[in-house]
């Protein structure tokens, strides 16, 4: 008996996801090109390509802030206290006559790590919530998300200043605080993406399999909702920031003398109308971090989402 054989045509139907329900989307992606793929499309759009130059120029000054800065950033010099800027000191000096553009370079640094610890905290805990939550449902998800909702119903900055209050004020506490604040809202959106999921035709194939809770999680679900928790991931991080420099600004973040953008606010208070430039470049530097990130996000967001993307 001879063996049966197939077009190019009909070989690909039997592939899509439609035809094979075994096969979820995230491997047709991973098929037309993978990371590779999506970084390419990424940086085809404009407003990529503007924040991703933001990002990598806070990444690099954080990394060679030491061969950037040209001063100590916590050297003190009170015969050069409040010098405005000059071509000795770009952004003038503080009331410690301390270079500030040093202190801002140093602070970002301080902002690198308060975004990654913010999202890594948020993001594994509050994903594991959500996956467990929206997967098995009935009592787990019912009790899951009681708490999530009355967690929800503080607003995650007050959340955040009782956390850190009570743990006590300094910058590793106010990252784990603002981490912890941030659990609710992403333990209630990765179910929701969950959810979804959950109702696709590879799901059921698989459940109809015999293949067990935890292999499906990480083979069909965690794959499939990957991508929204990255998206998110990239819009938090600019949250994050501003989140640990209004904690800083209030005193329960960084402590002086840590070059912290939200710390160097808070001691040029004093000073906002007969030294402006204390507020004026660290604001700045702040602003610029909050619009790299934002655009880096959104594009992000639009290049993985294929509702998006074709639009």
């Amino acid at each position: 008996m001879s063996k049966a054989t197939t077009s190019p045509t009909q070989e690909r139907a039997i592939n899509t996801p439609a035809a094979n329900p075994l096969r979820n989307s995230a491997e047709a992606i991973a098929e037309r090109g993978g990371v590779w793929w999506t970084v390419r499309e990424l940086f085809r759009r404009r407003d990529a390509q503007l924040g991703g130059l933001i990002v990598l120029t806070l990444i690099l000054l954080a990394i060679f802030a030491p061969l950037i800065a040209p001063f100590d950033p916590y050297a003190i010099d009170v015969r050069e206290r409040l010098l405005p800027p000059s071509f000795t000191h770009p952004f003038g000096t503080d009331d410690l006559g301390r270079d500030l553009f040093s202190r801002v370079i140093y602070g970002a640094r301080t902002t690198i790590q308060t975004g990654i610890v913010v999202v890594a905290i948020a993001a594994s805990v509050g994903s594991l919530v959500g996956l467990v939550s929206g997967y098995y449902g009935g009592g787990v998800d019912m009790a899951i998300m009681r708490v999530v909702d009355v967690l929800l119903a503080f607003p995650y900055i007050l959340l955040a200043l009782a956390i850190v209050a009570t743990l006590g004020p300094s910058l590793q506490n106010a990252l784990i605080a603002i981490g912890i604040a941030y659990v609710p809202g992403w333990a209630r959106f990765v179910r929701g993406n969950v959810l979804t999921v959950s109702k696709q035709e590879y799901v059921t194939a698989a459940l109809a399999t015999g293949t067990r809770a935890s292999g499906i999680i990480r083979r069909h679900i965690l794959p499939n909702v990957l991508s929204s928790i990255i998206v998110l991931a990239s819009l938090d991080f600019p949250a994050a920031v501003l989140s640990t420099a209004a904690l800083s600004y209030v005193g329960l973040g960084a402590q002086p003398p840590t070059a912290e953008w939200g710390s160097l606010l808070t001691g040029a208070r004093s000073y906002m109308r007969t030294a402006p430039w204390l507020v004026n470049f660290p604001g700045l530097a702040i602003f610029i971090t909050m619009v790299g990130f934002n655009l880096l996000g959104n594009a992000l967001r639009d290049t993985l989402d294929p509702k998006l993307r074709n639009r």
